[in-house]
């Protein structure tokens, strides 16, 4: 008697395992520590500060990105510094332009990396400028000097906690308004004006060379009172305002009833529409009774006489003659003539 046939496991070359996705594939080919991610059509990939050159010189010689494109850094804040380099392949034209950001995170308090000169030449321009905006060290480069700022330049400008204090630090030389410059007289206060300060800016009064030392600026009057009291009387809400006085009636008549110098005194009846297109305007002399008697008349001024034209100088302005026929052959001569 024969025993049943089983059913034999799969192998694992039977086994259909999932797709993975380019994200998935570019961080297993980088090493076990990458994590990749791909957000706005650009594929991105973290690595560790101890794997960085590592990675890079992987994405170099492994992935094909041989093309360095830049390395920068964003301040985090409390996480401290993100540095990123944006690498590409452009070898292959079939395959057209790859591109991958390769990203890690460095500690603010001690804000090092190791430099990819060595993989990168074009990674010196970029480190020197990460360096002095940042206040990021790169170990292992060869002169990791000042590249965009003056000589003696402190603190790093692109550190979220950098005040931008340009303008309270040095005064502007192109200053036009008071208050803005050195424009006041000697021994006389600056003239107080309100100034709108830019994002980042402090008041100078607070932070700088100047910081205490300059008087309070006074606070801007009430709209009203700085206009006076009919701008005041203006601005009140209605209703809480005092009232119009009696001797400034409003001026709400119509065309028709004039101007408060040609009011009728009180009591007197208003005219009627017919009679008042023929009533004497006040301070205006009363129109003549009509006369019987016509105006006489006056001759009619006779038109000046119209200019002869000039007569043209030129022979080719004068007026063509008219062809005169020529007279017709004389008849031939006889023998009865003669």
């Amino acid at each position: 008697m024969s025993a049943e046939p089983t059913l034999a496991e799969p192998t694992p070359a039977e086994s259909t395992p999932a797709e993975l996705t380019a994200a998935e594939r570019t961080a297993a080919a980088v090493g076990p520590w990458a994590t990749a991610g791909e957000a706005f059509a650009l594929l991105t990939v973290d690595v560790p500060v101890e794997h960085w050159i590592e990675s890079l010189t992987i994405a170099r010689d492994t992935l094909g990105l041989t093309f360095f494109d830049w390395l920068s850094a964003v301040d985090e804040l409390a996480d401290g510094f993100s540095v990123a380099v944006h690498l590409a392949s452009v070898g292959n034209p079939a395959e057209g332009v790859r591109r991958v950001l390769f990203r890690t995170r460095i500690p603010r308090d001690a804000a090092s990396l190791p430099s990819a000169t060595g993989l990168f030449a074009g990674a010196g321009w970029h480190e020197r400028e990460t360096h002095e905006m940042f206040g990021i060290d790169f170990t292992g480069h060869p002169h990791l000097s000042p590249l965009l700022l003056p000589d003696g330049f402190e603190g790093h400008p692109l550190r979220k906690e950098f005040v931008l204090a340009a303008r309270v630090a040095k005064a502007w030389p192109g200053a036009k308004e008071p208050g803005e410059s050195d424009h006041a007289p000697a021994g006389a206060a600056p003239a107080a004006r309100r100034r709108m300060l830019p994002p980042g800016v402090p008041d100078p009064n607070e932070w700088g060379p100047l910081a205490g030392t300059l008087p309070p600026v006074p606070e801007r009057p009430a709209r009203g009172a700085a206009r006076g009291p009919r701008a005041a009387t203006a601005a009140t809400p209605p209703g809480e305002g005092p009232a119009v006085r009696a001797d400034r009636p409003r001026r709400n008549r119509s065309v028709d009833q004039g101007s408060a110098s040609q009011a009728a005194p009180a009591g007197t009846p208003a005219p009627d529409a017919a009679s008042t297109s023929d009533a004497p305007v006040p301070g205006l002399p009363a129109p003549d009774a009509p006369s019987a008697t016509p105006p006489p008349s006056v001759p009619p001024t006779p038109a000046p006489p119209t200019p002869a034209p000039p007569t043209p100088d030129a022979p080719w302005h004068l007026p063509r003659p008219e062809a005169t026929p020529p007279p017709p052959p004389a008849p031939p001569a006889t023998g009865d003539d003669a």
